[in-house]
């Protein structure tokens, strides 16, 4: 075990002295593994970072979610033109999955109309997203009440003029006093503050709750009717936990297909989507990210590799006279090939740990230019780049190694003279 550690300590001290000796053809030759270390983890460090993002955006919706309504969530088989003729889903068709569908912890009905602005007194803020809801959506993704209360069933029925505000909005509209039973404007009407959301912080996805506010779905329904094209409405459906996935979505189906009155040799005129399907969507555009990082970063690493490759073939050119003597006096083919291999990782981990540095300030920098994104470069991140450079050093190097630990002493010896 000292031998090998002697061997490594000789490697480090000779791939030191390369550097020190041969900067520009050492800095050249090591440029190859940097940049493609660099553009590696670079690459898995902002995915990565996306995917986090995306899914603390999404992490209040459980992934047995499903919603109801006439998009799709991923790619589908039904042509576009067929896709634009499915109806809406209606407020009858909630209220008949909300009595009539077994093992379900909760539905609700949601529509999505324009954002505006909400004003108080003087003060106004424009482009606010409004979440247009019936009460049990705040079952499903279990929002957090900060001052006052939700509204409850019966305002949600009877379309009752009532609001829940954002965090942000509330600070915005009331800086120094509770908005509690005060009145605000939207759409022309007036709605009474009942209740204020905690702190959420900023969305990847955009739409936070920070900057949301809630009504109650059927005031909505007045305002906007049920056939307005700038709104369209989805119900959202939280089975029970443990409920057999597949065979609930198949009931769920069987339901609105009663509801609709399909026939059936009609396909399905509506889509259920799963939250979960959105999180593997995600997943499959991530890996694709990676996977062209990967072959990009690939070329560069090539490159990278024959560099290592060059400067461990000089390296044993420059030092046959001291690969002889070594072996004169009882340095085993062994000893000389890890002495040569070690040298090889060595180079090609600080070139790795170059790229690696240079990410780390990439990620410190763009940062700070976007704001809530963080861009993090994670342990195991740094652990797949010096991994890699490890690996690259440890091919590159295999046949220098062998080369040297192949040479007669007496003619290294004299071919070094």
């Amino acid at each position: 075990m000292l031998i090998y550690l002697r061997v490594l300590k000789e490697s480090f001290n000779f791939a030191i002295n390369a550097l020190k000796n041969n900067k520009l053809r050492t800095f050249l030759s090591l440029l190859g593994v940097t940049i493609g270390i660099f553009s590696i983890i670079a690459v898995l460090a902002a995915v990565d970072s996306l995917k986090r993002e995306i899914d603390d955006s999404i992490s209040s919706l459980d992934n047995s979610t499903i919603i109801v309504m006439r998009f799709s969530f991923g790619p589908t088989n039904i042509p576009r033109w067929k896709r634009q003729q499915f109806p809406d889903v209606t407020y009858d068709e909630y209220q008949y999955l909300s009595r009539y569908m077994p093992d379900t912890e909760a539905v609700s009905f949601a529509l999505n109309v324009p954002s505006t602005s909400i004003k108080f007194e003087e003060k106004s803020i424009s482009n606010v997203q409004i979440g247009a809801i019936s009460y049990e959506y705040y079952d499903i993704e279990s929002l957090q009440i900060a001052e006052g209360r939700f509204f409850n069933e019966s305002e949600s029925n009877s379309g009752t003029p009532v609001i829940i505000l954002g965090d942000e909005i509330s600070n915005t509209l009331f800086p120094s006093t509770t908005p509690l039973g005060k009145k605000v404007r939207l759409y022309g009407r007036k709605f009474v503050v009942i209740g204020v959301l905690k702190k959420e912080g900023a969305s990847f996805l955009g739409g936070s709750k920070d900057t949301t506010v809630f009504i109650p779905v059927n005031m909505a329904r007045k305002i906007f009717g049920d056939n307005n094209g700038s709104t369209f409405p989805q119900i959202v459906v939280k089975p029970k936990s443990g409920v057999d996935n597949a065979g609930y979505i198949a009931l769920l189906k069987q339901k609105m297909r009663l509801s609709r009155g399909l026939k059936p040799d009609d396909i399905d005129n509506f889509f259920v989507n799963q939250m979960q399907g959105f999180t593997d969507l995600i997943d499959g555009i991530t890996g694709t990210m990676n996977g062209i990082g990967w072959l990009i970063s690939g070329f560069s690493l090539l490159v990278g590799g024959f560099g290592i490759a060059n400067i461990m073939f000089v390296s044993v050119k420059e030092r046959t006279n001291l690969i002889g003597i070594q072996k004169s006096l009882g340095a085993k083919n062994k000893f000389i090939l890890f002495q040569f291999l070690f040298e090889a990782i060595i180079l090609s981990v600080i070139g790795g740990l170059i790229g690696l540095f240079l990410v780390f300030l990439v990620s410190i920098v763009a940062s700070s230019f976007t704001g809530d994104f963080d861009f993090v470069l994670s342990p195991w991140n740094m652990f797949i780049g010096t991994a890699i450079s490890a690996i690259i050093g440890l091919i590159a190097g295999i046949i220098p190694a062998i080369s040297a630990s192949k040479l007669d002493p007496v003619e290294a010896i004299r071919t070094g003279m």
